[in-house]
């Protein structure tokens, strides 16, 4: 046990000299369960995905419909604000970015911010520039394997931090919601759940912004 500290802390000590551990954050190579509520059910005949908003159209998709849209995979480090990092995640899915530049999704010009929905009445918000990056996925697989249910199966949003693309902004990994069932594309801001509670409505992960005020 103590072999696996010293070589967690000297893992650690190397992604800080690499510039990859933001200030504040610990390696885990553990995958830790947080969220509030509990685990919703999954139906695949009749779960739905919905596009809504500030579109020219509306857009629903069934499971079925929802796994044919083009997939793609990406490799990031993601970071919790709880103060846990995680290095070299895999995962896979659809990319926000591709069905817009595709056409599956038509943006009015008046689209500025997007809102996901959970399960539950869950929401998180973000600015389109970050929703549309090559770090945000809505995502189905981790490490080559459908997500588990506590981590948001079937879909949920993911964003992290890919190393060598310094220009694309990373929040924490709240941003990215759990039990997709919906986005809702805006024209001004709205706070989401954890923001609406006191947590920093950007989360810029190098900035440590992790609450906006005092409770």
């Amino acid at each position: 046990m103590l072999k696996d500290v010293f070589n967690r802390r000297e893992e650690e000590g190397q992604l800080r000299k690499e510039g990859r551990l933001p200030p504040g954050q610990s390696l885990t190579n553990k995958f830790p369960v947080l969220h509030y509520g509990s685990v919703p059910s999954f139906d695949p005949e009749t779960w739905d995905f919905r596009i809504f908003g500030e579109v020219e159209e509306e857009v629903a998709w069934t499971w079925e419909e929802f796994q044919l849209l083009p997939r793609t995979k990406v490799k990031m480090d993601i970071h919790c604000v709880t103060r846990w990092s995680k290095f070299d995640t895999g995962w896979e899915g659809v990319s926000l970015a591709t069905l817009v530049d595709d056409g599956f999704i038509q943006l009015k010009p008046t689209a500025r911010f997007l809102m996901q929905h959970s399960d539950h009445g869950f929401t998180v918000n973000l600015p389109l520039e970050v929703a549309l990056a090559e770090n945000f996925l809505l995502a189905t697989h981790f490490d080559g394997e459908p997500l588990s249910p506590d981590h948001g199966y079937p879909l949920r949003g993911i964003v992290g931090h890919i190393p060598g693309k310094e220009d694309l902004k990373t929040p924490y990994f709240w941003k990215g919601g759990k039990w997709l069932r919906a986005l809702e594309f805006m024209p001004e801001d709205r706070l989401g759940f954890w923001e609406q509670a006191g947590y920093h409505n950007e989360a810029d992960i190098w900035k440590e912004q992790r609450i906006a005020r005092n409770w």
